[in-house]
């Protein structure tokens, strides 16, 4: 590969924050408002124009799994005003609201900004440089929240990570959300799960998936939305692509659009109440369900969600959900994956332990890229339990500014008084 040598220049450099939160999914936004609420002062920048992540404009269908109290909880409440208990998802309100919940705490957003390197001192990491319409410019920062999904500042930091399985460095696919208009939601089925099926005249639909879809795609997920005649559907697939390189994700990102008027057509044939159905809209971005897993001063492991452990260190607490392994050969469930067998009914921790990433201090990591493997990765992705990952991690960022402690050196009795004031309990 040919090299070229970027000269070295000067670059303007804003006023320091007290914490950064790099990524304004789920996890970024929570981070983001829990540091801001505990009295720190907090910028959240994202490089796309919205916030929300995958929630909004990925346009997930629902918050999949759960977790009890906390963020997510306030989530729900903010997004349903009138008591509806749904977890439904409606993109747009949800936008409205994670902006509001941002401004209300006051947190500086800038948007449309894509955080390119780490500043470094030494081990640790004292803020970003970032690029945007404005250029380039540094962001100074006494703690650093990675909640970019592939941690992607954690990466050049130096933590060191596996990418996706252990065995063989292979991910989940990825899928391109999208929406179907003009069905008769009376008549329609809804299969939700890899797992669940439903009879339709020409036969068991998800034997009709396999049979007529175009490979790596072949199953049928549906879910309802919050508005009338419209469904959210998660059926693009993708195999075989890593979600930190920019040529994969440009090709998923075109398999999966292929897909969607196959896909369109498959369910107009087959399944009841779609027979007028149409596209109306697809994400702008592309779900990506697996890639680094950091190491981190503890890694979480499929054992401790089985044994549903509760931690000393736990950070965030009841979490819950199935080990959602999407097959990484093809359509379908994952032959490691485990949905309605799925036994454990409690809900489990994840310690303070798993945030810490080796080797470098000022750095909190928050959402799917903090230290579990592969398979506990498949249940603790979903977005309400990363939701209330980046709840601590904000907390426990805050906490370190106003103790002058890295946050590996903070005391983890502090930053769980401070959860349970949030209602989050083990």
């Amino acid at each position: 590969m040919d090299i070229y040598h970027e000269p070295a220049r000067d670059i303007p450099q804003q006023q320091a924050s007290d914490v950064l939160v790099l990524g304004a999914g789920p996890a970024g936004v929570a981070a983001a408002v829990w540091a801001a609420r505990s009295g720190a002062r907090t910028r959240l920048i994202e490089r796309s124009g919205d916030v929300g992540g995958m929630a909004t404009i990925g346009l997930m269908s629902h918050w999949t799994g759960s977790t009890r109290g906390g963020f997510y909880q306030e989530l729900l409440e903010r997004s349903h005003p009138e008591g509806s208990r749904t977890n439904l998802i409606d993109p747009e309100r949800l936008k409205t609201v994670l902006l509001d919940l941002l401004q209300e705490a006051d947190v500086d957003l800038q948007l449309y900004t894509l955080a390119c390197r780490p500043i470094m001192e030494n081990r640790r990491i004292a803020g970003v440089v970032a690029e945007s319409k404005s250029g380039r410019e540094a962001l100074p920062a006494r703690v650093v929240v990675d909640a970019t999904g592939d941690g992607d500042i954690a990466a050049q930091a130096g933590v060191p990570y596996v990418k996706g399985r252990e065995q063989d460095g292979k991910m989940q696919p990825m899928t391109l959300m999208f929406k179907i208009g003009g069905v008769d939601t009376a008549r329609a089925v809804f299969p939700g799960s890899f797992e669940e099926t439903a009879q339709v005249p020409a036969g068991e639909i998800q034997a009709l998936a396999r049979a007529h879809l175009p490979y790596p795609a072949g199953h049928v997920l549906l879910y309802p939305s919050t508005l009338p005649g419209i469904v959210t559907c998660n059926m693009t697939n993708c195999i075989d692509v890593d979600g930190t390189k920019a040529g994969d994700l440009t090709r998923a990102q075109a398999a999966c659009r292929r897909q969607l008027d196959v896909i369109l057509d498959f369910l107009k044939t087959y399944v009841p109440g779609f027979e007028k159905s149409y596209i109306v809209s697809s994400a702008s971005l592309i779900g990506v369900r697996e890639t680094r897993h950091f190491k981190g001063d503890y890694t979480l492991t499929e054992d401790d969600i089985l044994q549903a452990r509760v931690f000393d260190d736990w950070a965030v607490t009841q979490a819950h959900f199935n080990f959602d392994v999407h097959n990484l050969t093809g359509p379908g469930l994952d032959a490691t994956g485990v949905q309605r067998g799925f036994a454990q009914k409690n809900g489990y921790t994840i310690p303070y332990r798993c945030f810490l990433p080796q080797g470098v201090d000022g750095l909190l990591l928050a959402g799917r890229n903090i230290s579990g493997t592969h398979l506990a990765h498949a249940n603790y992705r979903v977005m309400p339990i990363c939701a209330n990952m980046g709840q601590a991690a904000g907390i426990a960022a805050a906490l370190s500014v106003r103790r002058a402690v890295n946050p590996r050196d903070l005391e983890v009795r502090e930053l769980q008084q401070a959860l349970l004031a949030a209602d989050v309990r083990p």
